[in-house]
């Protein structure tokens, strides 16, 4: 036992000693003389968390008179309103049915751990969401992963393996990067795969009315299984899984491990959820303005030198040459009142090192703008290496 609390305390030392700069501290807070802080870290992509229509749901829930200890989640009934949104959430994304879940992890793992096993081969892009790895294992799977987008990667996969479950996410929350969705349903019927495509980043933004990138491609039908985190553009607490049979929702609630040993969402956030998806559809000006400002943020970084990662999605990469300058630029902008994040492994993929800022429709153009001076002063070393063609690798791999 001695042995085992002495590896743990160590490693818990070596992480807030700073390895490679890292830190194991957190930025503080931010102190920009004269004007409110920029908070470009959060996935609020539409900025509705706030949004009184919202929270108002949510103080009727936590007012009502089921608002008591949450119910076994096996034990809904067909009438309960989580079911029911579950619903609801599937009709609003073209699909059949529709599970709602406590998280985005349990949704990822839960889906996973029931349609994979260890006589079903799993291939995953390496940047897909950890969720859905953990979930593979869990089915007694081996995962394989393939490289980021790469189908002829996939193809080499499953030509070794045989058919099985192909894991993708339609936007990759790591550096904003988008799948080729359209190849890889032809992939996936050409050779009998299963696909599976988590919409954490795309579910509210894409589409006319937010429906995500499936249904904004046209690809709904083809697609077998969606998963979501509902913490991003929907600013809620909860996973959501969709797909077109029917039989799905009660044979996950008696399968999925999540499912078996969780319980119900409680009715505050069944009702905020309601109403944000209801924001959602109606108020397609959140979408306009979402696409106004990252195209202003990635056209002005790139004019200043940053090497960004190839998307046009509202999660902007910036390449940084090393752990300690992507930490030095976070640090600096925090200073100037605006936060990003600095990724590195296991959040990027191994070799990787990024600045991630994310962008969102509360941003006005004095933000952008504020946004675009504080990076001028604080991440010249980033764009020079930029300039100079030095990078690091795309798609180095997780495993």
């Amino acid at each position: 036992m001695t042995g085992v609390h002495q590896r743990l305390g160590e490693r818990i030392r070596h992480l807030r000693g700073g390895r490679s700069g890292r830190g194991g501290r957190r930025p503080g807070p931010a102190k920009a003389s004269g004007g409110r802080a920029i908070v470009l870290t959060c996935g609020d992509y539409l900025a509705i968390a706030e949004h009184p229509a919202i929270t108002d749901a949510m103080i009727v829930g936590l007012r009502s008179a089921d608002a008591a200890a949450p119910t076994p989640g096996p034990c809904l009934s067909d009438d309960h309103p989580q079911i029911v949104l579950g619903a609801e959430f599937a009709r609003h994304m073209g699909a059949r049915a529709g599970v709602l879940c406590p998280s985005g992890w349990a949704a990822g793992t839960g889906l996973m751990q029931v349609v994979a096993g260890p006589e079903v081969p799993v291939y995953l892009d390496v940047l897909a969401h950890p969720s859905l790895w953990e979930g593979a294992r869990a089915a007694g799977a081996e995962p394989a992963c393939f490289r980021h987008n790469d189908l002829g990667d996939l193809g080499r996969r499953v030509e070794a393996g045989g058919p099985g479950v192909v894991v993708v996410d339609a936007v990759y929350g790591t550096d904003g990067s988008v799948a080729p969705l359209p190849a890889l349903v032809e992939f996936a019927e050409e050779h009998g795969c299963l696909l599976v495509v988590d919409e954490s980043h795309s579910l509210g933004t894409h589409g006319e009315r937010g429906e995500g990138l499936v249904a904004a491609l046209g690809l709904t039908g083809r697609v077998d299984f969606r998963t979501a985190s509902l913490t991003k553009a929907l600013a809620g607490r909860a996973g959501l899984i969709v797909c077109d049979r029917p039989g799905f929702v009660d044979y996950f609630a008696h399968a999925a491990l999540p499912a078996v040993f969780g319980s119900a969402l409680l009715p505050h956030d069944i009702a905020g959820l309601a109403a944000a998806l209801k924001v959602v559809r109606d108020e397609s000006r959140r979408r306009d303005r979402l696409r106004v400002v990252t195209r202003r943020l990635r056209d002005g970084l790139t004019e200043l030198g940053c090497r960004l990662v190839e998307s046009d999605t509202a999660i902007i990469a910036i390449e940084a040459e090393s752990e300690a300058e992507a930490t030095r630029v976070r640090d600096a902008m925090v200073s100037g009142g605006v936060y990003s994040a600095a990724l590195f492994g296991p959040t990027a993929s191994a070799g990787r090192t990024l600045v991630r800022l994310s962008a969102h429709a509360g941003l006005t153009d004095g933000d952008v703008r504020r946004v675009l001076e504080v990076f001028a002063r604080t991440g010249d070393p980033v764009a020079a290496s930029s300039r100079s063609g030095r990078s690091v690798r795309h798609g180095a791999g997780r495993s």
